[in-house]
């Protein structure tokens, strides 16, 4: 386990509140969708993929400074 506010403790809670944050302003899209404006709700969307194409990144970069701090 490592120490609360070491650098790989920083990044994987910098990493949850994206994924906490991707999850609300889903959320937010599929309101805006409901009423209609799906031009708004595409244009999220884009943005949306982007923040999931980086997660697999930021979590294999992650697991890689653990696995460095345990050699």
């Amino acid at each position: 386990m490592t120490a609360p506010y070491s650098l790989p403790d920083t990044l994987e809670r910098i990493y949850e509140n994206q994924l906490a944050l991707e999850s609300a302003i889903m959320e937010l899209t599929l309101l805006v969708e409901s009423q209609g404006s799906a031009e708004a709700g595409g244009n999220v969307r884009g943005a949306l993929e982007t923040i999931g194409d980086n997660a697999g990144h930021i979590k294999q970069g992650l697991a890689k400074l653990r696995a460095q701090r345990s050699d």
